[in-house]
């Protein structure tokens, strides 16, 4: 790569301060975090920007202000704010990302080893992930339906157990009903909520057998639960892992963050495309992204269309849904 130190100057048209306030975020956060992201120093004055740099960060740096200034446009006379997610996915999406989209085979230290056998990340964005919940307290993995977010979590838990590294497990998740009715349901709550925590119990036969599991279970060295049992509880040496957190309210958010006590790690994730809370009422996970975003020892990890690892038809799926709801915000 050439060490030449290179310089674009940009102009946002049209120079509407507003919009221009929305894209840079408030205290020019956006800015900041592109240029960490990315490698570059953006300077701006008014809808004048200078962007430094080298190699493909700078231009993807550009695309990237352009996108996002489109992003502001007014909609039915309503200015749209430039979300931090926004800025994290543009970020993943742009140029300057564009690699080897394969793991990085010199890198034992993401190869995950249970008792059914080594599991590995499948992609460059698994494997940063697995990285990032190794070596932080909190993680946050956040993108569409099969890109790995669940399986990997519960897997980096399985092997923290049997390496003795943590006492217990604890898998939660919101029980919001998408569409039906809980209380419609027959059984006590215990069996109501047991259909939204079925993947997980997937997840944890595969990789330790069905019998162990529900030794496990009997112990209580495993535990699964909906996310309303964890308030007032200190949660010391355990992996703890919030499953479908996008409908937390902010409220449920907050309080399970808090719960975390010493040598714990906790993973969260979740979709932001699929919530299914009240209309209007603001998911927790998306209020996440925004406090949490430069806080130490707690990572994120954004996934796209692109690191879906199931058939086919599931990345075709997202990607059209991506583009439809696209659309559905120009028009």
């Amino acid at each position: 790569m050439s060490t030449t130190v290179d310089t674009i100057e940009l102009y946002l048209e049209p120079a509407d301060s507003q919009r221009l306030a929305s894209l840079c975020g408030p205290f020019d956060d956006n800015i900041r975090h592109i240029e960490r992201r990315l490698g570059v120093e953006v300077v701006y004055k008014d809808n004048h920007f200078r962007i430094i740099g080298q190699g493909p960060g700078i231009r993807a740096t550009e695309d990237i202000l352009k996108n996002l200034y489109v992003e502001t446009a007014p909609v039915r006379g309503r200015m749209r704010a430039v979300e931090p997610n926004q800025v994290h996915m543009a970020i993943q999406e742009s140029r300057a990302l564009e690699q080897n989209d394969g793991p990085d085979d010199d890198d034992p230290m993401t190869l995950i080893k249970t008792k059914r056998g080594l599991i590995k990340p499948r992609n460059r964005n698994q494997q940063e992930y697995v990285r990032a919940i190794l070596t932080n307290d909190i993680n946050f993995g956040i993108g569409p339906a099969g890109t790995g977010k669940t399986y990997l979590a519960v897997a980096a838990a399985v092997d923290a157990l049997e390496r003795q590294e943590i006492r217990r497990i604890l898998l939660t998740r919101p029980a919001v009903e998408a569409g039906e009715k809980l209380g419609f349901l027959p059984g006590d709550l215990a069996q109501k909520v047991d259909p939204y925590l079925r993947p997980l119990y997937d997840a944890l036969f595969e990789m330790l057998g069905f019998e162990k599991v529900e030794k496990l279970l009997e112990r209580n060295v495993i535990e699964i639960a909906p996310l309303a049992y964890m308030r007032g509880r200190t949660l010391n040496d355990a992996f703890i892992l919030l499953d479908e957190s996008q409908n937390t309210t902010q409220e449920q958010m907050k309080m399970f963050l808090t719960r975390i006590g010493f040598n714990s790690k906790a993973v969260i994730t979740g979709d932001i495309t699929q919530i299914d809370l009240p209309r209007g009422q603001k998911s927790g996970l998306r209020q996440a992204i925004e406090v949490l975003n430069d806080v130490d020892g707690i990572s994120f990890t954004f996934f796209t269309a692109k690191d879906v690892v199931r058939h086919p038809v599931v990345q075709r799926v997202v990607q059209a849904y991506e583009a439809f709801e696209a659309e559905q915000e120009r028009s």
